[in-house]
């Protein structure tokens, strides 16, 4: 790694020269990092915002899964076999699916050797269980906190190697250059969507956040030939969200910078405390908490599930298979669903503006007497996962401690004592399906730009759960490869690289230089504070209402075009996006990315909607012509079941930054590939380098 100090416009900037950059530190990131190292490609760094921050350190769920080949017992599978599990989640590339059940075993005995204490027996096997949707028993956990694990270990994995770490520097740009040469149509890897078109990345520029205050604002440049994106799904968009705080997501720059986005109406959605951001999963729900409406003051709790239920026994049952079934699925709402709790919950929270609580200290009041549980209420498969796990007494506090302390352990260690206190919980965003363009290799359409991780967009309409932590280590896997194999050499001559991205740069300088401006403007006309301090970050929650209301789990065409108009006036004004004080310059440009972000979504959206995409996955698009839930809902939950027809089309969109128009092209998905596994022509290829081409 080579560091420079140029002058821009007179504006003094380091510069570091290297191969490659990977941005974010999760499982992801590291992963990329090590595994790069590992291939005899030295000359890399990693930056990142705070170390510590991030989904994979600071998130899980009862058990967390993490999802693989099958490596026990006696019942078949095979890399096939997962594949088309994989692809039958619908609107998912097949040779994209047949990569991550190829790999996931390999990825998987890497996680395992490192030490993350995935269960075997005393035979060596690495037991499974069944998770949705998934025939086999691939699943398998280190517990809740499987991804911090796994992080941790890969960390060190990085420590180890001595791989250099920007710790405390948030990304606000991707510099790219215009391509010097075409793609190749029809390589392995590549479509039509790669032409000279699409330009090449050359650099990233990024804000030091302890330097904010110096004459040049923190900027730093860095000039790579590969990046690697690991930065998360869009977590920063949402108001309800069960992304940890910490994690914001950077896809804006990404469709600013001309990459092509996939199925970005697939996010997954549900249930989760907002206090402590947490999945409420598994054995939270099994347990047959009761739950709790309040006003937004906390007062005139209200048992409000029971009286949406025909029976106790419907509503117990319900509630017992959020645990297994715990994204909102519309598919499971008819006949009293468990995503029926989901819309419950929805109508208290957004429709009525109340708070919605789960309550582990008492039973359900409908379900029994006296404060006891009538386990013969619920049906056979509640009443026999209660009865073999000897958890038929008590209340759900004390079954949850019989079936899983760590559970109760988790909230206390984070200041909720839930034999004290109720939980409050809304329907979050928890995942995002879609993402940023990849091909077999991890490589956007934009040369030389590598999204892995969530912020790769591989999945499809459903997913196997735990495979979002398989994908993480897949992804950065074939990244690394990739570059390994073909994009070795050095970044750009500092002269050509400032030729490439001075521009790009000086757009950025200007925007930060409003801010600061702006600051001095408002200093002039008050001898106090700012009235206007906190206006970033109240701008910031109100898009993320937006998001919430009109882009989550519960969308309507009509909310969507109203929020494309309201992301449009934004983006040409930038309104109320100027920083009152030399700090708010990051927090100003993070907006901006959500800005970004959040129009491209709604248009993916819109393009669904007006194509005649129905309710499907993680969503209810509402729908005049469609079914009630049940007869006491109001009309805003009336919809109709997509019919499947765009599940074999992938939806892909791209920004114009000058006209700010997104373009959507549907994409027939790429069936799983037949290759010939006649082993010595594939070690013949192996050998004379074929494998890894473009």
């Amino acid at each position: 790694m080579q560091k420079d100090t140029i002058q821009i416009n007179g504006i003094a900037v380091d510069v570091y020269s290297l191969n490659t950059v990977i941005v974010g530190s999760g499982c992801a990131g590291f992963n990329a990092a090590d595994c790069l190292h590992k291939l005899g490609q030295h000359n890399i760094a990693l930056i990142t915002e705070g170390v510590n921050l991030g989904t994979s350190r600071n998130t899980g769920s009862d058990k967390q899964t993490y999802y693989k080949l099958t490596l026990s017992g006696t019942v078949p599978d095979s890399v096939g076999e997962m594949a088309k599990t994989y692809f039958a989640g619908g609107a998912m590339h097949g040779d994209v699916a047949l990569i991550e059940a190829a790999l996931s075993a390999q990825c998987f005995s890497k996680l395992a050797s490192i030490g993350v204490p995935f269960p075997h027996n005393k035979y060596g096997e690495y037991v499974g269980y069944k998770t949705d949707h998934d025939p086999r028993q691939r699943a398998t956990s280190a517990g809740p906190l499987t991804s911090k694990f796994m992080t941790e270990k890969l960390e060190k994995q990085v420590a180890d190697k001595k791989i250099k770490i920007f710790d405390g520097y948030r990304v606000i740009a991707i510099l790219t250059q215009k391509s010097k040469e075409p793609y190749p149509v029809g390589s392995v890897g590549t479509t039509d969507r790669r032409s000279a078109t699409y330009p090449d990345a050359v650099g990233l520029l990024a804000i030091n956040l302890e330097k904010t205050d110096h004459a040049n604002f923190g900027f730093t440049l860095f000039n790579c030939t590969n990046i690697v994106f690991a930065t998360g799904g869009p977590a920063g968009m949402y108001a309800d969200s069960v992304y940890p705080e910490s994690q914001i997501g950077a896809s804006g720059i990404a469709y600013e910078a001309g990459a092509v986005g996939q199925n970005l109406t697939e996010s997954q959605f549900g249930l989760a405390s907002i206090k402590f951001r947490w999945n409420v999963s598994g054995t939270y729900q099994q347990v047959i908490p009761r739950y709790i409406s309040t006003d937004r003051a906390g007062n005139d709790p209200r048992e409000f599930l029971a009286e949406y239920f025909a029976s106790p026994g419907q509503m117990m049952n319900a509630v017992f298979l959020k645990g297994y079934q715990w994204p909102f699925d519309p598919r499971k709402i008819a006949d009293y669903g468990s995503s029926l709790i989901d819309i419950l919950v929805y109508n208290e929270t957004q429709i009525k503006g109340r708070r919605v609580w789960m309550d582990f200290r008492h039973n359900p009041a409908s379900c029994g007497k006296d404060g006891e549980l009538d386990f013969s209420l619920c049906n056979e498969e509640t009443h026999t996962y209660l009865k073999n796990s000897n958890a038929l007494f008590g209340r759900p506090i004390d079954r949850l401690a019989h079936m899983n302390p760590p559970a109760i352990q988790l909230y206390k260690d984070n200041g909720i004592d839930l034999y004290e206190e109720m939980l409050e919980i809304a329907v979050c965003a928890q995942h995002n399906n879609g993402g940023l363009f990849g091909n077999i290799w991890s490589e956007s359409n934009v040369r030389h730009f590598f999204p892995v991780g969530e912020a790769n967009g591989v999945f499809g309409v459903y997913r196997p759960g735990g495979s979002a932590l398989n994908s993480t280590q897949v992804s950065s896997l074939r990244a690394a490869q990739f570059i390994a194999a073909n994009y070795t050499q050095p970044p750009l001559p500092m002269e050509a690289f400032v030729d490439a991205i001075e521009k790009q740069f000086l757009e950025k300088w200007e925007f930060a230089r409003e801010f600061t401006q702006k600051h001095k403007n408002e200093e002039q006309k008050t001898s106090g504070p700012c009235a206007e301090k906190n206006d970033i970050l109240e701008y910031r929650q109100a898009m993320q209402k937006r998001m919430t209301d009109c882009g989550a789990h519960i969308r309507s065409l009509e909310k969507i075009e109203a929020a494309i108009r309201e992301c449009l006036d934004e983006l040409k004004s930038r309104k109320r996006s100027a920083a009152q004080f030399p700090d708010s310059i990051v927090q100003a440009f993070i907006n901006r990315d959500i800005l970004i972000t959040q129009y491209v979504y709604f248009c993916a959206i819109r393009e669904y909607i007006h194509r005649g995409g129905g309710s499907r996955g993680s969503y209810l698009i509402q729908d005049a012509k469609g079914d009630l839930p049940i007869a006491m809902l109001s009309e805003e939950f009336r919809f109709s079941l997509d019919s499947g027809e765009l599940r074999d089309r992938v939806c892909e969109i791209r920004l114009d930054m000058d006209t700010l128009e997104c373009r959507c092209d549907w994409k027939p998905v790429r069936p799983i590939p037949t290759e010939d596994h006649w082993f010595e022509t594939v070690w013949a290829e192996y050998r004379m380098g074929q494998t890894f081409a473009q």
